[in-house]
């Protein structure tokens, strides 16, 4: 018969803890899945953002570009026309045409003005004659009048001083005399607004804000604009997320809010080399909240999935455990006597045979104790079956106390026969064991205070290492024995014939 690996009795004597563990880690595997497929659609839903972001910045880029290109072109052609005197003395209509370019400087942007030396407008790009205001104290003003070499300037926010024009960015060119003296300036003025109005065709969701700023952290435009938003001109120079952003030309981050204290990501990019920076700002609630409510009704499922799966193992386990018992509890009463409670003769000789090969492979003496009740049939006389069967259960009994190694077996062999088997045991050893039973069965109480009490004889079989013997010689040897203490007077032991 081929043997099972220990793994294999693992496996088959403890069934429900397998079962749990498998469980258990088909509940890891499900969990860890679920929440690896969750984080990386977390991290989709937060590119997908930072992609719109970006487009939006691309989209609106663009759009500066064009109006700062089309106000250098219009601030050029002005200071090509003032370079040019014999231009300027046609009607005055004609020349309002020459020196500003109608398209480019519409209203809805802004205006473009013609500065002389002291500030005060030349020309203006609205109207004929032009409306009248001085700049000497302007800081674009100031700054060219002290640095030639300035080109397209951009300066700061600013509250428009003619017209309606509320805040506006400024454009700026230095006109300089044939001498390299300055001669004034031409100068353009952008409406905040229509950046607002750019910004207002964009949906990017009620908490989430699209940001225009200088290079100074002013705040130039912002949509939406909300009451508790700050307002057109903020500095943003001293805050910590400002300095992240002016330290690099474009990016992606998350971090906390100063202004709202929320969580936000924000996306960010220069606008080429000008002193420009567009900043699309989500709040991380609005961008995450159908990925929580999705995480919400999975992470639900699977935990629901998990408790099913769980109870489920408990109910099988449960109904495994059952089985289990059962079929311990069959195969002691296939492997016990009924009546004494010992190993039976199926189990005996499986025992034996087992016990023969290890004794055999491992060169280690085996001894075999052939048990007799002496006199039992006089007995069962006396006092019927119920008292026989009392006596054979309490030799049973007394055998079991006297061995004590668990390799040690005793047996019901049949009838008012027992057999006790004695791995690795010498003659010497099983002699001392066999008088230690007869003493204790000779006693024992006697049954019904008859006079006559319980005795056993007892034969010795032995095998010994390195010789021929065979098992049935073995058991051939011990019964012999138990002969001769039956017709040596009983209630004696008798060993190997010499």
């Amino acid at each position: 018969m081929p043997t099972r690996s220990p793994r294999f009795a693992f496996y088959r004597s403890h069934p429900e803890l397998i079962l749990n563990l498998g469980s258990c880690l088909a509940v890891l595997a499900i969990v860890a899945i679920v929440g690896y497929l969750l984080a990386r659609e977390r991290d989709s839903v937060e590119q997908s953002a930072v992609r719109s972001s970006n487009n939006i910045i691309q989209l609106i880029e663009s759009d500066i570009l064009r109006n700062v290109e089309l106000y250098d072109q219009s601030l050029r052609g002005l200071i090509w026309a003032v370079e040019h005197p014999e231009l300027l003395q046609v009607a005055p209509t004609l020349r309002q045409q020459i020196l500003f370019n109608q398209t480019f400087a519409a209203p809805v942007r802004g205006d473009i003005l013609w500065l002389n030396a002291n500030g005060d407008v030349v020309g203006d790009s609205t109207r004929v004659p032009p409306r009248q205001a001085n700049f000497a104290d302007t800081v674009f003003f100031r700054a060219h009048r002290r640095n030639a070499g300035l080109g397209l300037l951009i300066g700061p926010p600013f509250k428009a001083r003619l017209g309606d024009l509320d805040w506006c960015i400024s454009f700026s060119r230095r006109i300089s005399g044939s001498d390299g003296t300055f001669a004034g300036l031409a100068a353009g003025a952008l409406r905040l607004s229509y950046f607002s109005e750019l910004f207002q065709r964009l949906d990017i969701g009620e908490e989430s804000s699209i940001n225009l700023l200088n290079a100074d952290g002013q705040l130039l435009a912002r949509q939406p604009s909300r009451a508790q938003d700050p307002l057109i001109g903020t500095r943003f120079a001293d805050r910590p997320n400002f300095k992240r952003i002016l330290g690099e030309r474009s990016g992606s981050f998350s971090a906390r809010s100063s202004v709202h204290g929320t969580q936000r990501m924000y996306s960010f990019a220069r606008v080429a080399d000008l002193p420009l920076i567009i900043l699309v700002v989500h709040s991380s609630d609005e961008v995450f909240q159908s990925w929580r409510r999705t995480a919400v009704v999975v992470s639900a499922a699977t935990g629901v999935l998990c408790i099913g799966i769980l109870w489920l193992t408990l109910l099988l386990g449960r109904e495994l455990r059952r089985r289990h018992e059962a079929e311990q509890g069959l195969a002691t009463l296939a492997a016990t006597d009924s009546l004494t409670g010992l190993a039976n003769r199926r189990r005996l000789d499986q025992v034996l045979r087992q016990e023969w090969a290890r004794a055999q492979r491992n060169r280690r003496p085996l001894a075999v104790l052939m048990v007799d009740v002496d006199h039992f049939k006089a007995f069962n006389q006396r006092h019927g079956h119920a008292g026989g069967d009392h006596a054979l259960r309490e030799v049973a009994k007394t055998l079991e106390r006297c061995i004590h190694r668990p390799a040690d077996l005793a047996a019901r062999y049949g009838g008012e026969e027992f057999q006790v088997i004695l791995p690795e045991t010498e003659l010497v050893g099983a002699r001392l064991l066999a008088e230690r039973i007869r003493a204790s069965v000779e006693a024992l109480t006697p049954f019904a205070d008859d006079a006559r009490g319980v005795t056993v004889s007892i034969g010795i079989g032995v095998h010994t290492p390195g010789t021929q013997q065979d098992l049935a010689q073995v058991l051939g040897a011990a019964d012999e024995a138990l002969y001769r203490a039956k017709a040596n007077g009983r209630n004696r032991v008798e060993g190997p014939a010499d």
